[in-house]
């Protein structure tokens, strides 16, 4: 089977980037993805700060894969009412609709500073009827995508639950819609879990494998809520719902050749993240076939 790279949202493991970094290394990570460094959002890091950040990252022979931007996570207006079931995780980002246009140019500047090839945009807070602004989320998905071939850039469309592209079928009909080389998917199986949609094999046998550009690694079980929303009990990677064995087996068969990063969510034994990350580093690196 194939090997893959693997890698992480560094603040999986430590806001701090030295310590996220050192744990990385250990676990034979090669690849990091930049959300939130020593308490900062990736968009609000100067460019003294990212040169700092890179430094560390190098000494720990991590390479800068994608920037976890929050663009496009925000309220679209004019539209529906945002679907108050789903917890909206800000990762210290506070963006408006207006402020979009300049953080996606600020994303790509910082992807220029880092090395990073994809920049990570969402699909607006979801909707109660995601359908009706369907249209205005393609929109502005090809405009991103037109921008960021300027800068040899893609543009990684992650199927987010609290989005509008929660699962793989709203994402392959995206995908249909925009036929573009420079958007590309951020395949993220337990998002579609969460959904409602059983990810694999049936979610991803939906989606154009050649377009899948990266792909975050969590797992959790399913409980259901007072209002009936499904709810994740997150644990470690390898150990709940997610056929990840299945998944990643098929993503090699297939020729997906970039990166498995994990993204933990579980709060770890104890309620100890960062023992949590390198548990779930350790199952990921097993599964990876390293």
């Amino acid at each position: 089977m194939h090997r893959f790279a693997t890698g992480a949202i560094t603040d999986e493991f430590s806001s701090d980037i030295a310590v996220a970094a050192a744990a990385m290394k250990e676990l034979g990570m090669k690849g990091a993805e930049l959300r939130v460094v020593n308490g900062k959002n990736i968009m609000d890091l100067s460019d003294a700060e990212i040169a700092q950040t890179m430094d560390i990252l190098q000494a720990n022979g991590l390479e800068v894969i994608s920037i976890a931007s929050p663009v496009l996570k925000c309220t679209l207006p004019d539209a529906p009412e945002v679907d108050a079931r789903f917890q909206q995780d800000q990762f210290n980002a506070k963006h408006t609709f207006e402020d979009q246009p300049r953080l996606a140019e600020r994303a790509f500047e910082i992807a220029k500073l880092t090395g990073a090839k994809i920049v990570r945009v969402f699909s607006y807070w979801r909707v109660v009827t995601p359908e009706v602004v369907f249209e205005r989320v393609v929109d502005a998905l090809q405009d991103l995508s037109d921008k960021a071939q300027k800068h040899g850039l893609i543009i990684g469309i992650e199927n987010e639950h609290a989005c509008n592209i929660a699962t793989a079928q709203e994402t392959a009909k995206v995908l249909a819609a925009i036929d573009h080389e420079n958007l590309q998917v951020v395949w993220d199986p337990a998002n579609a879990y969460l959904s409602g949609e059983k990810p694999f094999p049936n979610g991803y046998r939906l989606l154009d494998p050649t377009r899948i550009g990266h792909v975050h690694v969590k797992d959790c079980g399913l409980t259901l809520d007072a209002n009936g929303a499904h709810k994740p009990v997150w644990g470690a990677v390898g150990t709940c719902d997610i056929d990840w064995k299945g998944q990643i087996e098929a993503l090699a068969a297939d020729g997906y050749r970039g990166y498995l990063h994990l993204e933990t969510h579980w709060p770890g034994p104890d309620g100890n993240k960062f023992e949590g990350s390198k548990i779930c580093g350790q199952n990921l690196h097993k599964l990876a076939g390293n």
